[in-house]
């Protein structure tokens, strides 16, 4: 284990977190043959397999997991020794992982286009997840800060809100429920919706706002990703609640419809946050900082129109 590199535990920390070698060599911008031989190697040091490889299947064996404790914990490790390095020289320089959950990915780009226009010394890696997986990857170090929604209240994190962010019912433009006005959360009742996956904020702020009333949303579809639910909606197979900063160019076209619940939309508050315990590198503070002071202006400038649409109250639900 003593000649193990940095490179092979790298390595085996993304494909242990894809479960797949292919997406872990997309991740590392690697090839698969380059990912096998680095995983071969450690394993070669190691002296025992750290994968069950069954055709297309991957599992971490039982050492897998042990060692897979201990390769995040000295990558952490590694990684707080340079953000300490870099804040030591006050350079904005070095690797910035930031990690969004879905509903951010149609804007933290931009913003992102426009914060290394004046920090061109930085490199980025994005990471999307849900909620769940988010959270999960603040824990491991595996991200220096985060955009979501619903902070972490189960681990010290600070979690600094910069925009709001709306929730709302929609459907297919001729759906029938589209013309009969205000609607009780009780007309929703029956109607077969498409939903994210569980661990997802967005089905979670929904389950709750539904509660109150004893709504039990019928689920005809579970799906991971935003852009295969909108096309399913507006393809008439059921209803879906949504982030409004996911639904611009389908709005704008007239492709999808917000339906008018009485309480809704659900408004949210977009959060940056990192772990109370992470000593942030500069590149990481002057993200943070980028993005509390633009990101509400770049948002309400995009989106405007569409919240205006939804008629979206001033609050901000937690």
């Amino acid at each position: 284990m003593k000649n193990a590199t940095f490179r092979q535990l790298r390595v085996f920390s993304e494909v242990a977190r894809h479960l797949s070698f292919a997406r872990a060599a997309d991740s590392l911008s690697l090839t698969p043959p380059a990912v096998t031989m680095q995983v071969r190697e450690l394993e070669k040091h190691i002296g025992m397999p750290l994968f069950d490889r069954s055709g297309r299947s991957v599992a971490l064996t039982t050492v897998g997991e042990y060692m897979l404790v201990y390769t995040r914990k000295m990558l952490s490790t590694l990684k707080d020794a340079e953000d300490a390095a870099a804040r030591l020289q006050k350079l904005e320089v070095g690797l910035l992982t930031i990690g969004m959950v879905s509903n951010a990915k149609y804007f933290v780009p931009r913003l992102l286009a426009e914060f290394r226009r004046d920090h061109e010394g930085v490199d980025i890696k994005l990471v999307v997840g849900n909620r769940e997986q988010l959270v999960k990857m603040l824990l491991a170090n595996e991200v220096d800060i985060a955009i979501m929604g619903s902070p972490p209240k189960e681990m010290a994190t600070r979690a600094e809100p910069f925009a709001a962010q709306p929730l709302v019912f929609v459907a297919s433009v001729d759906h029938p429920l589209v013309a009969r006005g205000p609607l009780p959360a009780t007309a929703l009742q029956g109607q077969p919706f498409i939903v994210r996956e569980r661990g997802s904020g967005t089905r979670a702020a929904m389950e709750r706002f539904l509660r109150p009333s004893a709504v039990e949303p019928r689920v005809a579809m579970e799906m991971t990703s935003n852009e295969t639910i909108k096309q399913a909606v507006m393809a008439g197979m059921g209803l879906s609640f949504l982030s409004l900063h996911t639904m611009g160019l389908e709005l704008d076209n007239r492709l999808i419809a917000i339906l008018d619940v009485d309480g809704a939309p659900v408004v949210r508050a977009w959060n940056v946050v990192h772990m109370l315990s992470k000593l942030l590198s500069p590149a990481a503070e002057a993200f943070r900082y980028f993005v509390l002071e633009n990101g509400e202006d770049y948002l309400a400038k995009h989106y405007t129109q569409h919240v205006q649409l939804a008629n979206v109250s001033a609050g901000i639900d937690h």
